[in-house]
């Protein structure tokens, strides 16, 4: 295995946040937990309305960035998490004074609680790491960004943002892009409209749709999970190779208080990208490969794989609180529910040679906001180093009617293969 190392960093410029790091970098990629709207010198929410909060949630994600020795050119992937939908317009505003000449990916959802009263709004982020981590050399890698018109286009976020092995990409709405407007129809023909905008944006930078390790899919409804899957099932696998081994990448579903033009569903993805962004040589292009795996010491789902590696990441599924045996929640309050979460998380972890302190990133769904600091508590006792970052919210229901769910992103410092 590879001696690669996880960087975890915190700054009194910006708020550290419990049972979590400000910034865990690993390879070319930093992880930045989620930030409210939060001054750090006083630790209380900012005056103003959500314009102002979104402003002080941008400034704790640059100090944070800058106290790495990096700009706010090097993020990535920008995600928005808003107690009110109608709120998108003035959080765009402050949102652009940030970015200028490049904007990056961005996923925006309104949620139904935060884990501050008061705050309007969380941001997190992904930011590149052109340096590496040790032992890696710094090295310059270049960022493709690129739009195609065969799918939304935004003036606030760009499609595709990809970075050394990794490519990001923005949450598509159910959106005809030759009409601009959400397709009729219900939840399924949404759906299958997402899926398609992100085909649209792979085949325009010549990228297998197979290539996906992760979706994030946003729903408003907890019934329509069933209708968004009947749609999802058309689209995996794609190709003949992934019908083969039957692969699914790692999917979370997250139930929305709203969404952007009020759609019913919203998806966003993060794909493998084997030829790397230069100058890693091009002729390396599917040299390295996917590895998709599932072990029967955790839940094991149809429509997604429980750990998805490429290169130097692995992507986790979201668990719920259940059990192998029988596939349902255990019968206990969130603490036993989220030590549940938790435990599929390390089964999946150890099944594939990991350790839960190889976690960079976990994002957690309560149902109920004022457990988070029971959750964070219990959290904690799972790592004996650094913690990895976070981004906690409310949600007003949770598939099965769990009380929590989490999915997780992992370091691989062994990578995966080239293919024979």
């Amino acid at each position: 295995m590879s001696t690669i190392i996880k960087v975890s960093r915190n700054t009194e410029n910006a708020p550290i946040t419990p049972a979590s790091m400000q910034s865990v970098a690993f390879s070319h990629y930093n992880n930045i937990s989620a930030q409210l709207p939060i001054e750090s010198s006083t630790g209380k929410l900012v005056a103003g309305g959500v314009k102002a909060q979104a402003t002080q949630c941008l400034h704790n994600i640059k100090a944070i960035v800058e106290s790495i020795g990096h700009g706010m050119y090097d993020v990535a992937r920008i995600n928005v998490y808003l107690k009110n939908i109608t709120d998108i317009d003035a959080v765009n505003e402050a949102y652009a004074a940030f970015f200028h000449g490049y904007l990056p990916t961005q996923t925006v959802v309104a949620v139904a609680a935060l884990p501050m009263d008061g705050a309007l709004v969380q941001m997190d982020a992904v930011i590149t790491n052109g340096e590496g981590t040790h032992p890696q050399d710094p090295c310059d890698l270049v960022k493709l960004v690129r739009n195609t018109t065969r799918a939304p286009l935004s003036n606030v976020s760009t499609q595709s943002v990809a970075f050394s092995h990794y490519n990001h990409i923005s949450a598509q709405l159910p959106i005809n892009p030759e009409t601009g407007n959400v397709v009729t129809g219900g939840v399924k023909e949404q759906a299958a409209q997402c899926l398609k905008n992100i085909k649209a944006i792979l085949e325009s930078i010549d990228v297998p749709f197979d290539d996906i390790v992760k979706i994030n899919v946003h729903a408003r409804n907890l019934e329509d999970i069933q209708a968004i899957d009947e749609a999802y099932t058309t689209f995996f696998p794609d190709s003949s190779i992934a019908r083969a081994v039957a692969y699914m990448p790692a999917r979370s579903v997250v139930i929305a208080e709203g969404l952007p033009m009020d759609a019913l569903v919203q998806m966003d993805a993060t794909v493998s990208h084997g030829d790397g962004t230069p100058p890693q040589a091009v002729e390396d292009r599917h040299g390295i490969v996917i590895k998709a795996n599932n072990t029967d010491q955790a839940p094991i789902n149809l429509i997604s794989t429980q750990t998805v590696a490429f290169s130097h990441y692995n992507n986790i599924s979201a668990q719920l609180p259940i059990t192998s045996i029988n596939g349902e929640p255990v019968a206990s309050d969130v603490i036993g529910q989220a030590t549940q979460c938790l435990d599929n998380i390390k089964a999946i972890v150890e099944s594939i040679g990991h350790v839960m302190d190889d976690m960079v990133k976990v994002n957690i769904q309560l149902k109920n906001i004022a457990d988070i600091d029971a959750v964070n508590d219990l959290f904690g006792r799972y790592f004996n180093g650094d913690l990895p970052a976070k981004t906690v919210i409310g949600v007003s229901a949770i598939p099965k009617g769990a009380l929590v769910q989490m999915d997780a992103i992992l370091s691989n410092a062994e990578g995966t293969p080239p293919s024979l």
